[in-house]
């Protein structure tokens, strides 16, 4: 089987070569009018294929892709769930606190003792505290930009946005690579509607294309009334009908689409809406989303709040199958707080500590952790001096320096990753970049950070151009 598998890997990337190199035959291969006929149009000579190793769309060497594919192929399977902190949280009254700073710097909060010697985290999160072995603590982020849109997209992809560029993310990638059929339960799934203005919807498809992009859940799954509308279809429309009208929306999709025919979103277009039925009819996922089916006392220990029950749909859909779940992950404000910022964080941080500290203790318990990445981050975290908003004193936008936590999925837990100066201002030891960030995930979900795609526009671009592992992550 493994042969098989190899077998089939080689020739795709061959068959893949064979037409790069007659496309671009003029560019790269002057010599390419010796190339034979073949069943598949022109077969390279054996000189024109060993020199393709070096002559791939983004001079990827063949050796380089077969040892990716086959580093993927033969990893154990590893999904995630990424609770997004949607505004940028403030690392330095949550993950960073500096007690002995000015009163206009340090703020209200004071730092509590974890289990871990020596780590401190901020006083509203007692639960996390209590299991800070079960996650990793990176204090020495920093960003290029302090705009959410720009932020929220790389973060979620390690890929910056440009006005001809919106990068796929995580979830996106990891759907494309491994999971494009997924037994009846949607790959990639997002808990909660999320945009930013003028950047469109963030950790979407993007650049891959819409059949990659997430199933969408935008109903809170705390609420008494919570369903999934694509099943909830009525019991009085039976299978045969269901099916018909299955038929039907195909119908009238390719209908519309006929005259695009060759555009290459008409044919992800008619692939999405292939799956999406697919779904609406699988019991399994119908099942998995249906969260009333948990114990009261498990809904309890996640928090009765969007957040907690958020993060309990995620460990549901997760035990399902599904591979990549991103959740919303405020109850109230969001965590842009540049007025109120303490008011606002008592409201916030408090079920983000019940929900992620039951999140990391439940997937333990079913021995679902080391095979489940677990991530919380925001765009970027919060000025360290704070300003002086006539509605209260709050904290602005700051790339400069700021806070993520990374657990499960295999990588190492209980690390203190960077520091920062005395004022949490700026990074004084061991910096980490988005990218070098987005590799250690890429790394941990088995993904090829050198695969390439092509865009909607046919243009070819690698998944995670750069960026180097976090060594003190991997073991």
């Amino acid at each position: 089987m493994r042969w098989k598998a190899a077998s089939a890997n080689i020739k795709e990337v061959a068959f893949g070569l064979t037409h790069f190199l007659w496309y671009n035959q003029q560019l790269l291969l002057p010599e390419a009018s010796t190339m034979k006929n073949s069943s598949c149009g022109y077969l390279p000579s054996r000189r024109d294929f060993l020199r393709a190793g070096a002559l791939t769309p983004l001079g990827v060497s063949l050796s380089e892709i077969l040892a990716q594919e086959a580093a993927a192929a033969t990893a154990q399977k590893k999904n995630c769930i990424l609770l997004w902190m949607l505004g940028g949280p403030s690392h330095i009254d949550m993950y960073d606190l500096k007690p002995y700073a000015p009163p206009e710097i340090r703020g209200d909060f004071n730092p509590i003792q974890t289990q871990l010697a020596g780590v401190e985290l901020g006083e509203l999160m007692p639960n996390l505290a209590k299991c800070n072995d079960k996650f990793s603590l990176i204090r020495s982020m920093h960003s290029y930009t302090s705009s959410h849109g720009m932020g929220d997209h790389h973060l979620l992809s390690g890929r910056r946005y440009s006005k001809d560029f919106m990068p796929p993310s995580f979830g996106a990638v990891l759907t494309w690579q491994q999971a494009r059929e997924n037994g009846g339960v949607p790959p990639f799934v997002q808990v909660g509607d999320m945009k930013s203005t003028n950047f469109g919807r963030q950790g979407q498809a993007g650049a891959l294309g819409h059949n990659y992009d997430p199933f969408m859940v935008d109903r809170d799954p705390n609420s008494s009334s919570f369903q999934v509308e694509a099943f909830s279809t009525p019991d009085s429309i039976g299978m045969r009908r269901l099916t018909d009208r299955g038929s039907l929306l195909r119908s009238v999709d390719q209908f519309h689409s006929s005259g695009d025919r060759q555009l290459r979103f008409a044919k992800t277009h008619d692939a999405f809406t292939e799956q999406a039925f697919d779904l609406l009819t699988s019991q399994r996922a119908k099942k998995a989303f249906d969260i009333e089916q948990e114990p009261k006392r498990i809904r309890d220990a996640y928090g009765r709040n969007r957040v907690g029950q958020g993060l309990l749909l995620a460990r549901r859909l997760i035990e399902s199958g599904v591979r990549f779940v991103t959740v919303k992950g405020y109850v109230r404000y969001g965590w842009d707080h540049h007025p109120e910022v303490f008011p606002r964080l008592r409201t916030e941080v408090p079920p983000y500590d019940q929900g992620y500290a039951a999140l990391l203790r439940d997937l333990d318990d079913r021995g679902l952790l080391e095979n489940t990445l677990v991530i919380t981050a925001g765009e970027f975290g919060r000025t360290p001096r704070l300003n002086t908003d006539a509605r209260g004193p709050g904290r602005d936008h700051w790339s400069r320096a700021f806070s993520l936590t990374i657990g499960g999925g295999g990588v190492k837990t209980g690390m203190v990753i960077g520091a920062t100066d005395k004022h949490a201002a700026e990074i004084v030891d061991r910096p980490v970049s988005v990218e070098d960030y987005a590799a250690t995930v890429y790394h941990a979900l088995g993904m090829a950070p050198r695969k390439v795609y092509h865009m909607l526009d046919g243009r070819p671009t690698e998944s995670l151009p750069t960026g180097k592992v976090i060594p003190e992550l991997i073991g």
